[in-house]
């Protein structure tokens, strides 16, 4: 071999070698930089205002709000007889309340239910209210939680029928 025919062998693995390094080294860099990189970016933007409710305008997307037509729940009240107990007490001296209740339905056909169970509602709210003291009904978290354990008992003894609210008419504490 002649020192030209070395030369040109040595200048052509060079090349090679120099195209072999210079490949792996931008061809990867370049493909995160420029495809993956703005991929992930727009669906990050896309995401954003998805969730955010501002792209809904220009998909034609219809809040709730607009879609539902708003019917009027029928709520329906059955009076409860007026109730008269002895409060518990540590003193000699008797302390009385007496209650009128209102109680709020779901349903018009909740109230067949609720006279056929009446008897046991009405002694489910005299044993409870009996072990009352008068401490125990003073402030608007007394009263909180008489609506809610009167509530408790009443959805229990007519198990069926759904009771949403307890509504006091009338409550005297004497």
């Amino acid at each position: 071999m002649t020192d030209q025919a070395i030369a040109d062998d040595l200048a052509e693995s060079s090349e090679q070698e120099e195209e072999a390094v210079a490949a792996p080294r931008f061809g990867r860099k370049k493909l995160i930089l420029f495809v993956a990189a703005p991929l992930v970016a727009i669906l990050l933007i896309a995401a954003g205002l998805y969730f955010s409710g501002f792209l809904n305008r220009f998909i034609g997307a219809k809040s709730e709000a607009h879609e539902e037509k708003v019917v009027p729940k029928q709520t329906v009240f059955y009076d409860l007889p007026e109730l008269l107990v002895n409060l518990s007490g540590a003193g000699r001296k008797a302390s009385f309340l007496k209650m009128s209740i209102s109680l709020e339905l779901e349903s018009q056909i909740d109230v067949a239910r609720l006279q056929s169970v009446m008897p046991r509602i009405i002694d489910n709210f005299q044993v409870y209210l009996r072990e009352l003291r008068i401490e125990d009904l003073r402030g608007s978290a007394g009263m909180y939680r008489l609506r809610e354990e009167l509530l408790l008992r009443v959805n229990a003894s007519a198990a069926p029928a759904k009771i949403v609210d307890v509504l006091f008419k009338e409550m005297l504490v004497q």
